[in-house]
């Protein structure tokens, strides 16, 4: 379980094919020197294990299906990913309930500086957007934000600059691809109304 509250952009050391149509992913960043094999650390919102931990790098094994349902298997060496260790039960809890299981892909389709604010817009597949509300929480890429404005095709978020100084976001642009988590009590809340 994650907060969506990113605590570093990781720099992709690799991404090597692995089994098959996996791949072993490395990343490298101070806040994986602490980490273990088999901690759990959401990276652009994925719930990845550690299966090596040397120093302040940490590789994770992608399975083809991860590769499918999400943007890990666009990262090139030199890129950077969100990166947020698993909740603790003594952490405070400052963003919203994020399980890691990325549940689609959707497309920036405006990113940019409006006057002194940072304005992202997001074209998502119609099956998700059900689960979008305004002022509701959607993690985009591992990050938790508030849904500012629903769009036809998807939905508006606002950035404070905190946000993209210590995210994935500022080498961002249009058409890049964004891996998506719903709220998770909207899903719950739809089964348990008998709606899926």
């Amino acid at each position: 379980m994650f907060t969506g509250l990113v605590q570093g952009a990781a720099r992709v050391v690799s991404l090597a094919p692995r089994h098959g149509d996996g791949a072993r992913l490395t990343l490298a960043h101070p806040l994986l020197a602490s980490a273990k094999q088999g901690d759990s650390i959401a990276t652009n919102g994925c719930c990845l294990t550690v299966v090596d931990p040397q120093g302040d790098t940490a590789s994770f094994d992608l399975l083809a299906e991860t590769l499918r349902l999400t943007n890990l298997g666009e990262l090139k060496s030199g890129m950077v990913a969100n990166i947020e260790p698993s909740l603790l039960p003594t952490d405070r809890l400052g963003g919203h309930f994020v399980t890691g299981h990325v549940d689609c892909v959707g497309t920036i389709a405006y990113f940019g500086q409006v006057g002194a604010d940072w304005r992202l817009d997001v074209s998502v597949p119609p099956e998700f957007r059900r689960y979008l509300v305004r002022k509701g929480c959607v993690a985009v890429d591992g990050m938790s934000l508030t849904v500012a404005e629903l769009l036809p095709e998807g939905f508006r978020i606002w950035l404070i600059p905190h946000t993209l100084e210590v995210t994935n976001l500022a080498g961002r642009q249009a058409g890049d691809r964004v891996n998506l988590e719903s709220d998770l009590l909207a899903k719950y809340a739809e089964k348990l109304l008998g709606r899926s």
